[in-house]
């Protein structure tokens, strides 16, 4: 008998069952029956985990190939720089990502610390899928660096050494937000004075204080390493800017290399040296820093002026005087320490930095003025505080009362990200650090939010793009799930948008004019709230809020949204633009129609699945590798000759984050088991080997889908009796037919539907399954004269650099069964490439950089049947309808006769409406009886 499972391992498998797709993909080969389980009682199948379902060869493995090789190349500590940064800790030589994960990118690179997040998941969805060690190790380094990250948070912060122009120096990395706390009085009241410091600035940002001495922004005295012309600048005011005595430099500082900067007041006199050498003077200063009496802000490396960016670079040696120096006694300064010129140390503060440890900075001149080392932020308001930037934006949000990411970007949806990563590393690899830096991250969000107002937390929740959370219910649910305390499980429903949620619950639409992806995710995280808490509302809002979208707000290819907002209900052809379908929205999408499905399992989640993994998922990533970025769509334009940019903005976006993991879970929904045991269903028709434990058997699906159009399925290991439920594409409508070990199986399915074999499956049975393709159309819901085209699951798309809509005929060969192909050409040697009126056809999927049409204007001018033209015109009703759409409309027909008697039964009507001439009804009678067909 095995031994009882522990609290921790109950837990711990309750998260891989539940969780929708990310805690489910360990690969530490813990319990399946546990998990199962532990599956909540609401699911009715449970998913697979990624380590149970290897891909086969084929285009998913080709393209996720792609992704591991960026992923194996990528060094870690690049992004992990942001977040040592924030801690005050060493970086290194690492370097920035940028982009979106940088200071210098969008909104002040405001959502940093996001794409490490998305970095993590796909890293342990890699170890999970392939068991190699690369990945397991830069999830073990990025784990432990964020956990010292988190430890040097909890403390003040700590001197960082490092070599300086005559000994040790003192650095403050750019993003750290440390600046130098000097006590009051250290300027002494004195009209004269001489202040000299050595730097080395490490960026080039304007307006960094080397130094600032005030009390607010209108009395102060500063001198910036970098004024609005890039030179530096000292300046002394008692009335504000307008008001400042200035001196200019002549020449930017260098960065990474140290430079002397000195200035000296006297006798109405200013003189600004660099480096010796006196570059500029005012002659004309009535203000001297006594006349700021005792400044309360005596600051190295912070400006008065909130906005002004904090010092980047070090400090070796700060010396104030209460006289001013002569050129030659600055000049001497050149050569080494104050201390050891005639200079002497500042008799006022002398500072040379020599410390190794702790926040404290000696004051050498014998005052006592011994200085402290802060953070302009203060520090966390709770030990489990995690992020790549100061915990600000979450204050600021708050008060909130409207949208500015420029101050406040998302900083919920990137503590999202983080906490996602985190508990998938968990998952993947067992780490401890990993749950324990997560849970902490909820015990920090809970003592925040749950002290706010409920009023404010919907206000905040409902602000475009600074509240935007993405998908933290989901994660937060999968962490009490790990952790069991309520708290967490309280967490989750402080994001309750109840404005959103009781509208869809109520099945009113709401949607135009709203963030799509702001709001996608937010409904699979209700989904796990109604498993977590049986609330009715949150399924029922989630069921209701998908068919909002499905198909009223979607595009051919699976994708949705304009320029990220949705629009009006059932407007398609009125939306598409050069910034249609954002890729995150695809990926959301289908996590919402996966969790969906483990509830209900109406084809027509799968259906979409499909639609969206086999078209949009996979055309996002170009065929392509690159070791610096993943490759990865932001939007997908829609419109004529649009050429797809996998190099998005400044890089690091969101889309390229859900890009990455999307690429590396490709498995995640071709199984799933009934929640008894008693079924398997089979969704996704995609080559692949399932290991089902609990049934001791092996699942091998080889096939060369879609570009053929069958799949054999292989059982390995012993025998196992279980119901295999084999999905009926919805399009699949000219059959879908079984055989096991080569004999036919009664029964079927129409088209968005199950087909099942019941028996007690043994070692070597083969089930072979066969489902010829069709070419058909989608037609636009406001215009269905701008159409989309499919060849089974593939969307095809033209390739041709015009700029207008094409126009395509597609009824001239159409066959019997109803299938438009024989109207195309199909070219050698590439599969599903065709031509049509000396254009190329090809998958949507396929990630060139080719310009596509998506959409196309359908025109059947003529009536023409089997390529025979009648010579008369195709005429139309008013709502758009041909005489020859209604005709096809009958399709598949038995015979030709069928066919014929169709198209006599209809101009019959149409020449009854006069919507036809009897003449030109006979000639089309004759045409089609005349005319030869593809069967």
């Amino acid at each position: 008998m095995a031994p009882p499972l522990s609290r921790r391992t109950l837990l711990r498998a309750a998260a891989v069952a539940a969780a929708v797709p990310a805690v489910s993909y360990a690969a530490t080969g813990r319990s399946a029956s546990a998990a199962a389980a532990a599956a909540p009682a609401a699911w009715s199948v449970l998913p697979f985990a990624l380590d149970q379902v290897a891909l086969g060869p084929g285009v998913f493995a080709d393209k996720r190939q792609l992704m591991l090789d960026h992923a194996r190349g990528y060094d870690v500590n690049r992004l992990l720089q942001v977040f040592r940064a924030n801690a005050g800790l060493p970086t290194g030589d690492a370097v920035a990502p940028g982009g979106w994960e940088g200071l210098d990118g969008e909104a002040n690179g405001n959502l940093r610390g996001h794409y490490t997040g998305h970095f993590l998941t796909m890293l342990s969805q890699a170890y999970a899928g392939t068991g190699e060690q690369v990945f397991a190790e830069k999830i073990d380094t990025m784990v432990g660096a964020l956990s010292e990250v988190r430890a040097a948070l909890r403390k003040d912060p700590e001197v960082l050494a490092v070599e300086g122009r005559f000994g040790t120096a003192v650095l403050n990395e750019r993003g750290s937000y440390q600046y130098v706390d000097l006590p009051a009085g250290v300027l002494g009241g004195s009209p004269t004075i001489t202040l000299s410091a050595w730097v080395r600035p490490t960026h080039e940002d304007t307006w960094a204080r080397v130094f600032d001495f005030g009390d607010n922004t209108t009395r102060y005295m500063y001198l910036a390493a970098r004024n609005g012309s890039g030179v530096p600048r000292f300046a002394i005011t008692t009335s504000g800017a307008g008001g400042e005595q200035g001196i200019n430099g002549t020449a930017a500082l260098p960065t990474g290399r140290w430079s002397h900067l000195a200035v000296t007041i006297a006798d109405g006199t200013g003189t600004l040296y660099v480096n010796g050498t006196a570059v500029a003077r005012n002659t004309a200063m009535t203000l001297t820093p006594a006349a700021l009496g005792t400044p309360a802000n005596n600051w190295l490396g912070r400006s008065n002026y909130a906005g002004d960016p904090v010092f980047a670079g070090a400090y070796d040696g700060f010396d104030v005087y209460s006289r001013a120096l002569s050129a030659a006694e600055i000049t001497e300064l050149q050569s080494g320490r104050a201390a050891d010129t005639s200079a002497g140390r500042g008799d006022l503060a002398s500072y040379a930095f020599d410390e190794t440890s702790g926040s404290a900075l000696a004051d050498a001149s014998g005052r006592g003025l011994d200085a402290v080392l802060r953070r302009t932020w203060g520090g966390p308001g709770h030990p489990g505080f995690l992020a790549a930037y100061p915990e600000t934006q979450f204050i600021l949000l708050e008060s909130m009362t409207g949208s500015d990411y420029t101050k406040v970007w998302a900083p919920y949806y990137t503590a999202h990200k983080i906490l996602r990563g985190l508990l998938d590393a968990y998952s993947a690899t067992d780490d401890d650090r990993a749950l324990d830096l997560a849970s902490g991250m909820g015990d920090w969000m809970y003592a925040r939010l749950s002290v706010l107002p409920a009023a404010t937390l919907q206000r905040m929740w409902g602000i475009f793009s600074s509240g935007e959370f993405g998908g933290i219910v989901e994660a937060i649910c999968d962490l009490h799930a790990l952790t069991g305390k309520a708290e967490h499980l309280a967490l989750a429903r402080l994001f309750d948008l109840d404005k959103l949620i009781d509208a869809c619950a109520a099945g009113t639409d709401t949607l135009d004019g709203i963030h799509a992806n702001q709001h996608i995710p937010i409904f699979t995280g209700l989904v796990r709230l109604y498993d977590a808490t049986g609330e009715e509302r949150y399924l029922t809002a989630a069921r209701n809020f998908w068919g909002m979208v499905v198909p009223h707000r979607m595009y051919g290819i699976g994708g949705t949204s304009t320029s990220e907002f949705w629009k009006a209900r059932d407007v398609i052809a009125g939306t598409i633009g050069s910034t249609t379908a954002e890729t995150c929205c695809a990926y959301n999408m289908l996590k919402l129609s996966r969790t969906l499905f483990l509830h209900e399992q109406d084809p027509k989640y799968a259906d979409y699945y499909e639609r969206a993994l086999y078209n949009q998922v996979l055309g996002s990533k170009q065929d392509k590798a690159d070791a610096e970025k993943p490759l990865v769509t932001y939007f997908i334009g829609l419109t004529p000759g649009h050429v797809r940019d996998y190099t998005p903005k400044q890089g690091t976006t969101c889309c390229e984050g859900t890009g990455m993991e999307s690429a590396t879970k490709y498995q995640d929904s071709v199984y799933f088991r009934a929640a008894d045991g008693g079924a398997l269903y089979v969704n996704l028709y995609s080559p692949s080997r399932l290991a089902w434990a609990e049934k001791g058997v092996t699942v091998t699906q080889t096939t060369e889908y879609p570009r053929e159009q069958r799949s054999t399925l292989t059982i390995g290991g012993g025998s196992a009796t279980f119901e295999l439920r084999l999905r009926v594409p919805a399009w699949a409508t000219a059959g879908f037919r079984v055989t096991v070990n080569g004999r036919a199986v009664k029964g079927g399915s129409t088209g968005g539907g199950y087909f099942s074999v019941s028996r007690k499956w043994r070692a070597g049975d083969t089930v072979r399954i066969t489902m010829p393709f069709l070419l058909w159309v989608e037609k636009a819901l406001d215009d269905p004269s701008l159409q989309t085209l499919f060849h089974g699951p593939v969307n095809l798309v033209a390739r041709n650099a015009s700029t207008e809509y094409l126009t395509f005929g597609l009824y001239g060969n159409a066959a019997l069964s109803g299938d438009l192909l024989p109207s195309l050409t199909a070219v050698p040697g590439k599969p599903l490439h065709y031509t049509l009126n000396g254009t190329e056809l090809a998958p949507f999927s396929e990630g060139t950089e080719d310009p596509t049409h998506a959409y196309f204007r359908r025109s059947e001018p003529r009536i023409v049947f089997g390529n025979t033209d009648s010579g008369v015109a195709n005429p139309a009703k008013a709502d758009g309808t041909t005489l020859l759409d209604e005709v096809w409309a009958a399709a598949p027909f038995r015979t030709k006769g069928a066919l014929v008697e169709r198209v006599r039964s209809t101009v019959g009507s149409w020449v009854t409406a006069g919507l036809l001439g009897a003449a030109d009804g006979e000639t089309v009678v004759a045409t089609a009886r005349q005319a030869t067909y593809v069967s």
